[in-house]
């Protein structure tokens, strides 16, 4: 398949699908490392910030500095939400159980729908707007019974989360002729900064020194790049809309590496999202 004779529906729609895909198996494994929170948020920032970085130095050669300083104010503020987006998902799931942060994160694609209408005049079409809630619903019935009250907190940095998501999505959106992926870049360096000042312990010990690189290039490095593209093709909800697919996908990883079976509850709203996602992408690739 040639990438360059796709139309802009399917290119995006593969991009966005290829990235999640990578990112399916990180609760693996996160759940498979054995280092602290902070130390893995070091090494989650500063290894695919170096691996990407060289790629981009290999790929722009002299004119890397010129891409860099391309990106404009949209650029900038990119990096800065994508480096919050980063830092308050784990301090969200730090302060709230997983059910509820993943709950926010499903609002996602929602938001980026109404952030779009609202500064791109981008209307998001009515089969996108269906999908969207059903799959807000069918992650809504997963974690049910696991939904606790009272962690504000928490909540509040699993929204903003969502919320960073839908803007980096609506940015990329917006330079779409712009290469975005200099300011995710960036924004990975400002992670490890940030999680310098709360680390206890670099150390790798056992398993991490293979488990921790391998998760920092295939689930954070790869997916981030193919990502920060993708909303060049399709709308920032129609991107948003396949990172639900790590919902259902990433506890079959689990499940099947270390035996934690998913709920029913699970099996049931991941098959939903996986039939609205696969619905939705072939309804807008036979309009296209």
């Amino acid at each position: 398949m040639n990438f360059s004779n796709l139309n802009s529906q399917q290119k995006g729609s593969m991009l966005a699908f290829i990235g999640v895909m990578f990112i399916t198996p990180d609760s693996l494994f996160i759940r498979l490392s054995n280092i602290e929170t902070w130390g893995m948020l070091f090494y989650r920032g500063a290894i695919p910030f170096t691996v990407v970085l060289i790629g981009l130095l290999f790929f722009y050669r002299n004119n890397f500095l010129k891409a860099l300083l391309k990106i404009g104010y949209p650029g900038v503020f990119y990096t800065i939400s994508f480096a919050v987006t980063n830092v308050t998902f784990i301090i969200s799931i730090q302060n709230t159980n997983v059910a509820n942060t993943l709950i926010m994160v499903a609002m996602a694609p929602m938001i980026s729908a109404i952030l779009s209408a609202i500064f791109l005049k981008e209307k998001t079409d009515r089969k996108t707007w269906i999908a969207i809630l059903i799959t807000f619903s069918a992650v809504t019935f997963i974690f049910f019974d696991s939904i606790k009250l009272g962690n504000f907190l928490g909540d509040i940095f699993g929204f903003i989360t969502a919320f960073g998501l839908a803007v980096c999505a609506n940015l990329a959106r917006y330079s779409k002729d712009v290469d975005m992926v200099p300011s995710a870049v960036i924004g990975k360096l400002l992670v490890a900064i940030f999680a310098l000042f709360f680390v206890e312990s670099f150390k790798l010990v056992e398993n991490d020194i293979l488990i921790v690189p391998l998760m920092c290039v295939m689930c954070v490095a790869i997916p981030f790049v193919l990502v920060t593209i993708a909303p060049r093709f399709i709308t920032a909800a129609e991107v948003n809309l396949f990172f639900l697919l790590e919902v259902i996908i990433g506890p079959i990883w689990v499940w099947l590496v270390v035996k934690e079976q998913p709920s029913l509850e699970t099996i049931l709203g991941g098959v939903i999202i996986i039939l609205t996602i696969a619905i939705h992408s072939i309804l807008a690739l036979k309009k296209t």
